[in-house]
């Protein structure tokens, strides 16, 4: 069972934000990712094979994330920080 927080989002996304906000780009579950976008308001919308591919209606960008061995590519983490912080992207409550 994942741990839920009072506010009822996931713990693991919780720390999984502060993390890679922190730089720390290795080692990511491409799970934990995924369900960090889905906590941030992202949509799943496409993807073939390793790929997956995230929207939000108020961000420009495409999130592509590829799935390595059941770990996210650190430099795709790395654009995922960037939208975060360009965006002022926060983790907000569940509807």
């Amino acid at each position: 069972m994942v741990p839920v927080s009072t506010d009822g989002l996931r713990t693991n996304s919780r720390r999984l934000l502060a993390r890679i906000l922190r730089g720390e780009v290795a080692n990511i579950a491409f799970g934990d990712l995924i369900q960090l976008l889905l906590d941030l308001g992202f949509l799943e919308t496409g993807g073939r094979g390793s790929h997956r591919v995230f929207t939000r209606l108020d961000v420009r960008e495409l999130v592509n994330l590829q799935n390595e061995n059941g770990e996210a590519k650190q430099y795709q983490v790395r654009q995922v920080a960037s939208i975060i912080r360009r965006y002022n992207l926060n983790l907000k409550e569940s509807s």
